[in-house]
């Protein structure tokens, strides 16, 4: 994957650098009149990326991931950086009471979310589901131990980490607002000079067209949904998020779920606990008590 940043001049003395990590396209917004300082903070930000994804990601060897899933039931001990993401994971397990798993990656043994009509039978879930529960690991940082046949995906908050991370990079070196945007998580620091930001959300029928155009200063936004990972069967859609107890996609969720938070972490922890709900997605979100926009 070409990682080079590229640099342009955006209405409103705005300038982007662009380029793509986490098989996402990924994006600095700054209000400078400076591109070079726009590029040197592109830099900092693939650099940054580029860093998560290589010690994080379940598609390297040497990554601390592949280690942890090689452990073959033996402890690990993990450094800090890690022990905080398995501390978030187990925070998450037990507040969408278990629903949200990082231990539920395996299922991807038998979900192919390809667009086909391809579904697993039940006997093939059967087979993976005891190799899935976040309760069956033993997490006592920073020591983990990782029963045989099972794996770590960190996948469903790792964009989200790496965007709090660039942002609060950036912010501690350079006195602009901006905006860090990764694969349409994002989050800014506060409002450019033109007055706010512009994130278009987009339509789940119609990649790369604007359901709405939303209104940012400051905080981050985060979307989950199944507009490129789906199943599709006798007329009826199978969404990738799986309830990793039964093994099977959650029904009737809304197609896309945005969530407005404080931080790119709580945005889409949010927004991926409501999409869990099914169709109570909503009032999930509504007792929480944030910001959000629900598309069908």
């Amino acid at each position: 994957m070409d990682s080079s940043v590229i640099v342009q001049a955006r209405p409103g003395s705005i300038y982007s650098a662009t380029f793509s990590a986490m098989a996402s396209p990924c994006e600095v917004l700054v209000d400078t009149d400076d591109a070079a300082v726009a590029h040197d903070m592109g830099e900092l930000a693939r650099d940054e990326a580029l860093r998560i994804e290589a010690k994080f990601s379940r598609y390297r060897d040497d990554s601390v991931v592949s280690r942890i899933n090689q452990s073959h039931g033996h402890p690990m001990t993990v450094d800090e950086e890690t022990a905080s993401l398995l501390d978030f994971s187990q925070q998450c397990h037990v507040l969408s009471d278990g629903l949200f798993d990082i231990t539920s990656g395996v299922l991807r043994r038998v979900w192919k979310f390809d667009g086909s009509d391809k579904l697993p039978s039940q006997a093939a879930i059967d087979a993976v589901l005891p190799f899935v529960g976040f309760q069956r690991l033993t997490w006592l940082s920073p020591v983990l131990t990782l029963p045989e046949g099972m794996e770590l995906d960190l996948g469903g908050i790792g964009k989200e980490y790496a965007v709090d991370r660039v942002l609060g990079l950036l912010s501690a070196r350079f006195d602009l607002p901006m905006l860090v945007n990764f694969g349409g998580d994002l989050c800014a620091n506060r409002s450019p000079r033109s007055g706010t930001w512009q994130v278009g959300i987009e339509r789940p029928d119609a990649i790369d067209n604007a359901a709405l155009v939303l209104e940012l200063s400051q905080g981050a936004l985060a979307t989950s949904g199944d507009a490129r990972r789906y199943l599709l069967r006798a007329g009826q859609r199978y969404s990738h998020i799986l309830n990793p107890m039964s093994g099977w996609p959650v029904a009737q969720a809304p197609r896309s779920v945005t969530v407005a938070a404080g931080t790119c972490m709580e945005a889409g922890m949010l927004a991926t606990f409501s999409l869990l709900q099914g169709e109570k997605a909503q009032d999930f979100l509504d007792e929480q008590g944030v910001r959000y926009w629900c598309l069908q």
